[in-house]
């Protein structure tokens, strides 16, 4: 399972793009943004053991691009996958409401701001080409938080061959290219830069046919 040769470049353009490349630093807690990528709940476990942060909150109910993976929802998920993993039950704390990236920033902030930790250090854990929008969106929408990104730590080819799915991948890298701006726009997210090559890139892939997760006006 390999990105078709004619759009590898433009790929990996938006890949880059969103690939944030934070420096890790030790936080109050760890957040696992919910979706259909089960290495989330790996990686948070990986930080969790490394000593990064000392709890964990994996937030997401479905959408319907994940449920009939995790029928009992995300967060139900990747908290068993974590257990699994050997991260204690007593560590862990799920929201289960969650149905998309601005309502995983807004009911952890709630939960969080209950335990007085309103203004914590956040490290916001995610799919790789999810890091750009889930900053933006905390930015906007927890800015008491002083927020970090992670993700697992992979070259692009290997990332689509552990999803199995190139044109899966492609259309979400193209969807959240797009939400960058449209959500911005909407006030629903920080604005952001956005170069000109990745730009043309994004172009470029929509008028390949990678549309199929685009918001529609």
């Amino acid at each position: 399972m390999v990105v078709p040769t004619d759009v590898q470049d433009d790929v990996r353009t938006l890949w880059d793009f969103h690939d944030l490349r934070h420096e890790l630093r030790r936080c109050d807690v760890g957040v696992g943004l919910g979706g259909h990528d089960l290495g989330v709940a790996t990686r948070t476990a990986e930080l969790y053991h490394q000593g990064w942060f000392p709890r964990i909150v994996f937030t997401g109910a479905n959408a319907p691009t994940t449920v009939a993976r995790f029928p009992r929802g995300e967060a139900v998920h990747f908290q068993e996958h974590a257990l699994e993993l050997g991260v204690p039950a007593d560590a862990i704390t799920i929201e289960t409401a969650a149905t998309n990236t601005g309502e995983n920033i807004d009911f952890t902030r709630a939960l969080l701001a209950e335990r007085g930790l309103l203004h914590a250090q956040v490290m916001l854990i995610s799919r790789p080409y999810q890091q750009r929008r889930a900053h933006a969106t905390a930015q906007k929408r927890w800015p008491e938080a002083e927020v970090r990104c992670a993700a697992t730590e992979q070259p692009l080819a290997e990332y689509v061959a552990s999803i199995g799915d190139p044109a899966r991948v492609i259309n979400m890298l193209v969807g959240d290219t797009q939400r960058i701006t449209r959500y911005a726009e909407l006030g629903f997210a920080a604005p952001q830069p956005v170069p000109t090559e990745v730009h043309a890139a994004y172009l470029r892939l929509v008028d390949a046919g990678y549309t199929a997760r685009l918001v529609r006006d």
